[in-house]
């Protein structure tokens, strides 16, 4: 995770824990008990770029992980130069070319829930939909030279959570977590401009997100607070077919036996961010 998300974190946090009650709570009062409603807006940031790859199906049998090979029989990935692939968006045909990192950014969404405060224990429920603008990349390089990127980013995640925490007065320090549920966009991007390409679009998938944070009362009915959030989901759906095009039949792409095309999907099916976030919430 970036260092500037990991100080905005502390900095939030830090500011929310310091902040003194607004009001006088009256005695026998359960300040967090109740229905709620709630808006986010908070920063996202993915673990730092690492090693990633797309890998191959060239036979059509359904497995990936086969090698592309060219006509003479050599690695169209030049996988031995270990510059095949990066974590990243290309910015050329080449892996010289550079690669820019993934795109980390905001979320902002709403929320509603519902509490039970027992003493200084409090449960509850708490439904989220919101929106992301994170983008997260892989490139392949090939020996033509050509690059070939694969996008995946969020259109919206919606997620189902329970909570529990402890009050001290009018400030809760609580757990989150539960069932995620997001659609994910892809794209691809190529210089390869011979082979025709085509893919499967969008997915929705299932996950889950975990978390904690600090709500703090200022008034009756109005709360604010911080809240770090793990979220991970797994996509492995996303497909982009290699056929021929205008390409010659010795492609690599489509070399026989199989004339049919390469179908090409992500390594590493894992789309994982954290985020942390600012909530502001009405309790009626």
């Amino acid at each position: 995770m970036r260092i500037s998300f990991l100080r905005l974190s502390a900095a939030a946090l830090l500011a929310t824990t310091v902040a003194a009650p607004a009001f006088a709570q009256d005695a026998g009062v359960e300040p967090f008990s109740g229905l709620y409603v709630a808006g986010t807006i908070g920063k996202i940031a993915q673990s730092n770029d690492g090693p990633s790859a797309i890998k191959f199906d060239r036979n059509g049998d359904g497995t990936f992980g086969d090698p592309v090979f060219t006509a003479t029989g050599g690695d169209a990935f030049n996988n031995s130069t270990g510059q095949a692939y990066c974590g990243g968006r290309a910015l050329g045909a080449t892996f010289g070319a550079g690669c820019a990192r993934d795109k980390d950014g905001f979320d902002y969404s709403a929320r509603v829930g519902f509490d039970r405060q027992m003493g200084p224990f409090v449960v509850g429920v708490v439904g989220e939909f919101g929106k992301a603008t994170l983008k997260d990349y892989v490139t392949a390089y090939s020996t033509t030279p050509a690059s070939y990127t694969m996008e995946r980013r969020i259109g919206w995640e919606a997620s189902a959570r329970l909570r529990a925490g402890y009050a001290a007065n009018t400030t809760l320090f609580y757990a989150t977590g539960g069932a995620g549920y997001a659609q994910i966009k892809n794209r691809f991007f190529t210089t390869n401009t011979a082979n025709a390409f085509t893919d499967n679009g969008n997915s929705k998938e299932w996950g889950f997100v975990v978390g904690g944070g600090i709500e703090q009362k200022i008034t009756q009915n109005i709360s604010l607070g911080v809240e770090y959030g793990y979220h991970d989901y797994k996509d492995d759906g996303y497909r982009v077919l290699a056929t021929r095009g205008t390409a010659a039949a010795t492609n690599p792409f489509v070399l026989a036996p199989n004339t049919a095309g390469t179908t090409f999907a992500r390594a590493d099916d894992n789309f994982r961010w954290h985020s942390v976030k600012a909530v502001a919430a009405f309790r009626f």
